[in-house]
Formats: C-alpha cells, structure tokens, sequence
C-alpha cells in the first residue's frame, strides 16, 4: 500500500484498454523515452520514493530491467508489457478545474562567438555573483526550496530582474557563451530552457539551462493582449515578433515585463536534457508540475490537437519541469526542434487531460 499525502488532486482508477485511444498509438515509439528514464530509476536508492502514489524506485526497478529487454519497434509487445504489469490512474483536481496543456520546442538560432554588428545580443553563461540557497540546508521542512541571489554588502539580495542585466550590469560577473542575431530568438530560447545555436559557418552547437535570476515567469504574450496591442489569441510567438519588429522603440521594455532571466551552459550528446536529467524525445516527452506529477513515470494523455482535427492521445514521459507549468493537470507538450516544431508549440493552448501508469503492485489508499 502506498499512502497517497493529503493534496489537491485525487486518482481515479481506469482499465489500461480503457485509455483514450489506447489501442492506436504507436507504443514503441515512447519507448526510447522511457528507457531513458528507467536508466534514472534503475540507479536511485531502492527506498527513494518517486512521488505520491507511485511507491519507491524499488517498485519500479525490476520493471524497468524487463523493458530493457523489449524488442525494438514492437509496438504490441509494448502493449502487452503494460496491460500485464501497470494500472491507469486518472489524474484530476479535487477543485475540478480542466486540464491544460501547452507546448514547447528546442529554437535554432543564428549566432557566433563573437560579437559583431550582426551578432550583439549576449547568451550569458551562469554569473560568477549568482548564489542558490538550498533551504533544507537550513531547516529540514523547507526541503527542496531555493533561494536565488547575490551577495551586497555582507547580505543575499534577490539577482537582477531581466530589464536591469538587458541593460548591462553583469558584464563583468557573467561570461557571453554566444552573441545572437535577433533578441526575440534569444527571449525565446530562456522561455524554452534550451536551444541550438548554428554559427555562420553552419556548425551547431546544443545548450542547456544552467540556473535562473530567482524571479517568476511573465507572460509577455498575456501583457500584450492586456494592455490591448494583440487580439486574445493571437499571442504566439509570430504575432509577439511581428509587434515587436513594428515597434522597435518599445521592445526591449515589454521583453522586461517578463523579469525571469535564463543562463545557459554548453551541452554535449542527444536531445535537450529535461528536469529529469534524461534527454528530451519529440512527442514523447512532457513537462508537469513536480509538486503533483513526478518526474520519469510513464503518463498517458488525451488531449486537444493544435491542428484541431484530431487528437494526442498516447504514451509519454514526465521529464522536465517549466516556471509557467504548474497545477494538477497541467503539462507542456515537448515538440522537437526548429520551426516545425515551433508552429505547433506556439499555437497549442489544449484541453485536455492525463493518466499515470503504476506497477499493479502499487495501491493508492483514495
């Protein structure tokens, strides 16, 4: 038995051949994702526990050694692996609030190591004044909260908000990875965490997320629809750009309503690398909120296509966490990488809805 803690959301058990579209998705196409996270799993402590209602990794482990086995590409053998061995257990909020689901995806953007006329907007590595404060250093409760800042005289004081290091203050603690060519790509890499660089000569390099300035995400898209400059939805990405290259003057002062800053780190290997520390699949990864679903378990979604005439329902992975991405049913759909993958994640604002899949072993006390 596995004690669910007392939360905002509720579990709702529902037959794996019940799932939404359970019989037509492609399985073995999520299962490079999953092995991802098994690999994870397979190297926690057997005690560590993974989230509410999913047990410890000792609960997982064995199954992960038997999906290492699966042979590639069959699709029904997946199937057969879940009916036999996981439960579907509906995720849905005690307040009753709907699902939503938005998307996001790995930008390319043109840059080069040094700065240029061209290329003169900075992609700041991690500050040299930046500190994090684990709390649960201090006190035990406040486990797994941070504190972000820096140190002025003798004292920790929140890091810059976006519109003061735009303005140059931390030339001289942070060091320029890359200067891009256009500041809207270099805004949307830190909303999406990571991102390729392609330098003049066509060479391409991956970076990744390497700490915030401490502040919230705010929408920049939601201010313009508010403060009446575009429609209510008409707030993706092309429409923020082509605002943005309308109105020169007032661009970097509505980038500033957004106060959240990202620092970046160069990476090597496959894919964009998630919360989890798994790199990240097309289609088949997801960010959640931690705080209700946890990272690297198995999650089945039905959810609201941004083509509208059809549905997402299929198997994926919680593997990355987002600033923006928080609530019971709530997750951030992982695209892939460029402009296709930026049209559908730019447009996708879906209802929707998902279920985890627990070892059979697993039984949530509701």
């Amino acid at each position: 038995m596995t004690p669910v803690p007392e939360a905002a959301l509720r579990y709702v058990p529902v037959a794996v051949k019940a799932l939404p579209g359970w019989s037509a998705d492609q399985l073995s196409e999520a299962l490079p994702a999953w092995r991802n996270s098994c690999r994870k799993i397979i190297n926690l402590p057997s005690a560590k526990v993974l989230g509410p209602g999913t047990g410890t990794a000792s609960d997982w482990q064995g199954l992960c050694e038997q999906l290492g086995g699966l042979p590639e590409g069959n699709t029904e053998a997946l199937r057969h692996f879940i009916e036999i061995n996981f439960s579907a257990l509906q995720v849905t909020s005690k307040k009753g609030e709907a699902g939503l689901f938005t998307g996001y995806f790995e930008p390319i953007l043109d840059a080069a190591r040094g700065k240029s006329e061209t290329y003169s907007e900075p992609i700041y590595a991690l500050p040299k004044d930046h500190v994090t404060v684990r709390l649960g250093n201090f006190d035990p409760t406040l486990k797994g909260k941070s504190l972000v800042g820096r140190v002025e005289n003798g004292q920790l004081v929140p890091y810059r908000e976006r519109g003061e290091i735009d303005q140059g203050v931390i030339v001289q603690d942070a060091e320029v990875l890359y200067w891009a060519r256009d500041l809207l790509d270099v805004f949307i890499l830190q909303v999406q965490g990571s991102g390729i660089v392609e330098m003049p000569d066509g060479a391409r390099q991956r970076i990744g997320f390497a700490g915030h300035n401490g502040h919230a995400y705010e929408s920049l898209g939601r201010w313009l629809i508010a403060e009446g400059e575009l429609e209510p939805n008409r707030a993706a990405w092309e429409d923020i750009r082509n605002w943005l290259e309308t109105n020169p003057a007032k661009a970097r002062s509505a980038l500033a309503v957004n106060p959240r800053f990202i620092f970046f780190r160069e990476l090597d290997g496959d894919g964009p690398l998630g919360a989890a520390g798994v790199p990240l699949v097309p289609e088949r990864s997801m960010a959640v909120d931690p705080e209700h679903m946890p990272l690297n378990v198995p999650v089945w979604v039905d959810i609201e296509h941004p083509d509208g005439n059809q549905r997402l329902q299929r198997l994926m992975l919680a593997q990355d966490v987002g600033s923006a991405i928080k609530g019971v049913v709530r997750g951030d759909f992982y695209w892939g990488t460029g402009r296709a993958a930026l049209d559908k994640a730019g447009r996708m604002k879906s209802a929707g809805s998902y279920y985890i899949l627990v070892p059979k072993t697993l039984i949530p006390v509701r």
